[in-house]
Parts: C-alpha cells; structure tokens; sequence
C-alpha cells in the first residue's frame, strides 16, 4: 500500500564517511531529511556510524567497500526490502555502487555510477555497461506509471550544458558527452523525471567542484548529483535546493548534499 507522507529526501556523495563522519552528523542535526541517500562511503560496513545515527533516529542500510565505492540509505522510517546491487546475472557484483529500500511507500535507490575515467576507456566502456544494466534493473523491478521511485545519487552525468559552470573544458569529458548522455537518456526513458529541473529551469546550479583548481572558487562546478523520479512520485515535488554551504565548510566533500522534498 502507498503512503503518501511529505518526506525531505537528500543524496551526497560524501568522499569517504571516515573522513566526513561528523560532517554528516552535523549535517543531519541542522536540516533533519527524512531520507539522506550516501556514495562513496569508502569504508567496510562495519566501520559505518550506526550507533550515532541510531541515537540520532535514523535507520541505516548499508553497502560497503573498503577504500572505494559505498552507497547507503539512512532513514527516520523503517526501512524494508532492502536490496544490494544490480542483481543481474551478467557479472558478479564487484562494486558496491547500488542499494535500494522501500521508505514509507516510496522505493528508495542510492546509486553511484563509475566515472569513466577517459573516454574510451576500460573504465568508461564499464560505465556505459553499468548504466545499461541499471535501465534493465529498473524494468525488472519497477512498474513506471504505478510506483513511486526515487533514483538518487551521484550520477557522473552533467545533462545539460547549463550543468556546467565552463561547458568548453568538460562537454568532450566523460561526465558530458554526447555517449554519455544519450546512455543516461535511456535510463530515464524508462520514466523517470528530473525533479530538480524544474526549480532551476535556467541551470548554473552545481553540486560537484574538482579540488584541483579551486573549482569551487572559480565557479568552476558541474550538477553530477540528481534525483530523478517516477511520475508518481515527480507530481509530489514541492521543492529542490543544494545545500552550497556545506561546500565551504573545512575539509568538506568536493560534493554538495542535494535535497528535494515532497509534499503529502
């Protein structure tokens, strides 16, 4: 049964949770999402906070890696059908880049897609793979026009050129290519929705900033973080923000937490 409850969901790609543990705690005391969907946790699940998120009220379901890789769900609800991984036959899950859970109604997915290092690539091919095994997990799973389905993550995909605070020094990399972003045009084709869009129709919102470079002083971003949603749930949208501050902080993630809210 849906349960249609105004839910504030977030994603972060926080470049290690050992390094940023009370980055996250802080961060979770002042804007108190209902949901925070983690990547890059870079730890094993052992070495995760559930303590001090528990005492904080969240739920965690956890996939860890140790040095790379790590998504996580935290949650103020019960978290049910918790799911690790693609779950497709074609390759043994090595990476740990997707977990998905059902939060009051609403299926929750945390993912991290691969980089793709340079164009042409082992790395890219892999990452093209990836997200083509993502859309075929998407149609096994969820039904596009019934459910509510929030995709949440650090996509390693800047979709327009207004998602990129210097389009000429990144539209030929593998965060913004024509290959790339057709290869994400297919997973959302399976019916998911931009819920971010439409608060920032004319763009220049970044939520990623290399190190290298002062990007993030130079205005020098890109939008690689997004939540996309099934129509059922994108209908519901009431707002989407990203939260720049956390970017200023010191030895912050070179990621901004990206928050979008849903009403009842």
């Amino acid at each position: 049964m849906l349960v249609h409850s105004e839910m504030k969901v977030a994603t972060w790609n926080v470049n290690s949770i050992r390094a940023r543990r009370q980055h996250v705690l802080d961060w979770l005391d002042a804007r108190e999402p209902d949901v925070l969907c983690l990547q890059e946790l870079k730890v094993p699940g052992e070495d995760f906070p559930h303590e001090e998120l528990d005492t904080r009220g969240y739920r965690a379901a956890v996939w860890g890696q140790k040095t790379y890789n790590g998504v996580a769900i935290l949650s103020r609800y019960p978290l049910s059908d918790v799911v690790l991984g693609l779950g497709d036959q074609e390759e043994e899950e090595e990476e740990a880049r997707l977990i998905a859970a059902t939060v009051e109604g609403t299926s929750i997915v945390s993912a991290y897609i691969p980089n793709g290092g340079e164009v042409d690539s082992a790395k890219y091919r892999y990452k093209l793979q990836w997200m083509s095994r993502l859309r075929s997990y998407l149609e096994e799973r969820f039904d596009p026009v019934q459910d509510q389905v929030a995709v949440c993550g650090d996509f390693n995909v800047a979709v327009w050129d207004d998602d990129i605070g210097r389009p000429e020094e990144w539209r030929s990399s593998v965060l913004a290519c024509d290959e790339v972003r057709n290869a994400w045009a297919d997973v959302a084709s399976f019916g998911l929705r931009d819920v971010f869009r439409p608060f920032h129709p004319e763009g220049g919102v970044f939520s990623w900033w290399d190190y290298r470079g002062r990007g993030f002083e130079r205005g020098n971003g890109l939008r690689i973080d997004h939540v996309y949603a099934t129509s059922a749930l994108a209908v519901r949208t009431i707002g989407a923000v990203v939260d720049r501050e956390e970017r200023r902080q010191k030895s912050p993630s070179d990621h901004a937490p990206v928050i979008v809210e849903f009403a009842g």
